[in-house]
């Protein structure tokens, strides 16, 4: 087995294995890190190899945080009955992970959002890495593969990425998968 093969396994639990103590060492610096913070290298190689990364220039890597649950409504001035108020077990209809990637997306107009992975969570926020590109460097533009990023611009805000398709009800095929996403009320 390769290396990435023994990461890919230990990620898979989390809790059972290295990561665990791993994650331990690390959270307290992350908690006091910015929002949104430049990585030099991933945390998660296997993981980022597999959405995209390239270990070359004009790829960047962010780590950002995003507070868990749902969202968080104000409780209005005015006077209703509770039931009406729209408090509580109000949830957006877009995905943490897509909503971090928007937020790095406005951070760093001039960069596109490739993918993003989960990293770590703890009781009050989840934190993700998002896989950035610069498409006007000269390493990116020359790069066959990353040919498709050249013509397109503010994808995660256009829910292009994989958490917005997802969030958008796009992952299905086929007859039936013309009513996802359209049954849910305005």
């Amino acid at each position: 087995m390769g290396y990435y093969k023994y990461v890919r396994e230990a990620w898979k639990n989390p809790d059972k294995t290295y990561v665990k103590d791993l994650m331990r060492e690390r959270m307290p610096a992350w908690r006091v890190q910015d929002t949104i913070t430049r990585i030099e290298r991933p945390t998660r190689p296997d993981r980022a190899h597999a959405l995209g990364y390239k270990a070359k220039p004009g790829f960047v890597l962010v780590r950002a945080r995003i507070r868990r649950g749902g969202r968080r409504k104000v409780r209005p001035n005015s006077h209703r009955k509770p039931k009406s108020m729209g408090v509580k077990k109000i949830t957006p209809r877009k995905n943490l992970k897509w909503i971090t990637e928007e937020r790095v997306s406005r951070k760093y107009p001039n960069l596109e959002i490739i993918n993003s992975y989960w990293v770590a969570q703890d009781g009050k926020h989840k934190y993700y890495e998002v896989i950035l590109v610069d498409p006007l460097h000269p390493a990116i533009q020359n790069d066959s593969e990353l040919q498709w990023v050249l013509d397109q611009n503010r994808r995660a805000l256009k829910g292009k990425t994989s958490a917005g398709k997802k969030s958008r009800g796009l992952r299905a095929k086929g007859k039936g998968s013309e009513k996802l996403g359209a049954h849910k009320k305005r």
